[in-house]
């Protein structure tokens, strides 16, 4: 039983993060922000695959002013993503995001933070200081001269100390760095110091492959040792991915109920069907259907020896042998079909139940 550690709650729009609530899930749009029609068909895509939160790129005055119309489509909580330049800050608040990130290791004039934080504190908007290992402020990297887990902590404690001098307490921190074990060490550090939300990533993660494997080995790391309160899987490509790994790892790990499993097995000589075509058309109904949602666990196995058997507590699943493709439910079989007419069937039976 993953017990978490206890942090504030502070709330993004109407979602909370820490204290009680659900570790929410997050990702972030590769549109151009100002592209009111692309990135809204982004977001869209996102809320279908399980996305809580949002968070946009404000590169310039024209997408931090976009959020208004942003706004006006969509109902999930909109973060800004902010770096160098405090006036885009001040827009984003004025524009209804609700939530500012901001790396202070290239917003360094004290004035400036100060402007952003009265600007949030008037409209109840949570700030997340979000320290990178590449942007250590000079000082920091001065004393420590590489961008140790000590670091990393040391900057993110500087600045929350900071806002907090500012009378500023609605505060998400993280502190990401594109090593594992460094970004592991960080976290742990970190939240021994603080109480505030930790949310969790990893920055420049990688391909599909890569991310996934660094962002489950990090991110189930700390999850375990009960560190987390809202994460975000990063992966270059089709963000979508960045919620179907979140979802997974969550799920894996029992802490959210995040709708389907598919289980399978790795094939072998004795598979007499494409397997691999067939666990992927699963998957891709399971969207079509909007059925992404549903707690139900699926097996689709490629013979009787990794069959019934071995997928006892599936809800439902099919297994392939002679010619054949059998559908159970609780490892018990309950009917059959030829391999071109099993996907139907299985999706047809996924929906009765």
């Amino acid at each position: 039983m993953i017990k978490r550690r206890k942090t504030k709650k502070i709330y993004c729009g109407g979602i909370p993060i820490g204290g009680d609530s659900p570790i929410s899930i997050q990702s972030m749009t590769n549109t151009k922000t100002w592209d009111v029609s692309e990135t809204l068909s982004q977001i869209h895509r996102l809320k279908k695959a399980g996305c809580e939160i949002v968070r946009l790129a404000i590169p310039d005055m024209r997408s931090a002013e976009a959020i208004v119309e942003i706004k006006k489509h969509i109902d999930m909580p909109v973060i800004a993503d902010i770096h160098f330049d405090h006036k885009l800050a001040l827009a984003a608040v004025e524009s209804g995001a609700d939530k500012i990130r901001i790396n202070p290791g290239n917003i360094v004039r004290k004035e400036n933070l100060e402007r952003i934080a009265l600007s949030c504190m008037e409209r109840s908007v949570p700030i997340r200081i979000g320290v990178n290992s590449g942007s250590l402020s000079g000082k920091i990297r001065k004393k420590h001269e590489h961008a140790t887990a000590e670091a990393i902590t040391e900057s993110a404690l500087e600045y929350i100390y900071l806002f907090e001098s500012f009378g500023f307490g609605d505060i998400v921190v993280s502190v990401k760095s594109s090593d594992v074990l460094t970004t592991v060490e960080s976290y742990r550090r970190l939240s021994k110091e603080t109480d505030y939300p930790l949310h969790i990533g990893v920055t420049e993660a990688g391909t599909f492959f890569n991310g996934s494997v660094k962002s489950s080995i990090w991110i189930g790391s700390l999850l375990i040792d009960g560190i987390g309160d809202t994460l975000r899987v990063s992966i270059t490509g089709d963000p979508v991915n960045e919620i179907r790994i979140a979802r997974e790892i969550l799920g894996t790990l029992g802490i959210r109920n995040c709708g389907y499993k598919i289980i399978s097995c790795p094939t072998c000589g004795r598979t007499t069907i494409d397997l691999e075509k067939l666990v992927n058309s699963v998957e891709e109904r399971i969207f079509e259907e909007n059925m992404q949602d549903k707690p139900i666990t699926i097996a689709v196995m490629g013979c009787e020896v990794n069959g019934p058997g071995e997928a006892k507590e599936a809800d439902i699943g099919i297994a392939a042998s002679k010619g054949k493709v059998f559908l159970f439910r609780k490892g018990e079989i309950v009917g059959n079909s030829n391999p071109e007419s099993i996907l139907d069937l299985l999706i047809s039976e996924i929906k009765k139940i």
